[in-house]
């Protein structure tokens, strides 16, 4: 087994997390779909999308580790969604918390030299940079454009496209 079984527990817990995180934005994505606004709805649905393929990261990374998988329970997601303002600053509050718990995963593996953990973890501490970011700029975008403005944030979104499909392609 190249993985220690408190390394496991860590990557099972983040799988949870990153679950949890997919079923959020599903249901931002499920708000901003019933209001009409099918940029915010597509964005969010994406980021649904990617949590999931992050979950699926880890299991395979413990699998091929040679570690138990063990998906924890996922807590309910907010379901109360009271502005596009709201949506955006709980998306980067859970950014933020994701970059925490992978920093600490980070942490764990260089205390355990576990060197496979430390490469198979850098890219999640990169794309953490690209989550809080793109996050941190929705939420300006949204504030400037202010509640009645958010046709505004979907000609934003529209003219920045899918950031994830470029990055897939290259």
């Amino acid at each position: 087994m190249l993985i220690s079984e408190k390394l496991t527990k860590a990557m099972n817990d983040q799988v949870g997390s990153e679950f949890g995180a997919s079923n959020q934005y599903l249901n931002i994505a499920a708000y901003f779909d019933s209001d009409a606004l099918p940029e915010l709805a597509a964005f969010f649905y994406r980021q649904s999308d990617e949590e999931r393929t992050h979950a699926m990261k880890f299991v395979h990374y413990i699998v091929a580790a040679g570690g138990k998988v063990a998906v924890p329970a996922v807590e309910e997601p907010l379901s109360t969604i009271e502005s596009a303002e709201h949506a955006a600053k709980l998306s980067l509050e859970w950014e933020l918390e994701v970059t925490r718990q992978i920093n600490n995963l980070m942490s764990l593996a260089v205390d355990e030299k576990d060197f496979i953990a430390q490469d198979f973890l850098r890219w999640f501490v990169t794309e953490q940079l690209e989550e809080v970011s793109t996050m941190d700029q929705l939420l300006s975008v949204i504030r400037r454009a202010g509640a009645g403005g958010l046709l505004l944030v979907e000609d934003f979104l529209a003219r920045l496209g899918d950031p994830h499909a470029e990055a897939a392609a290259e």
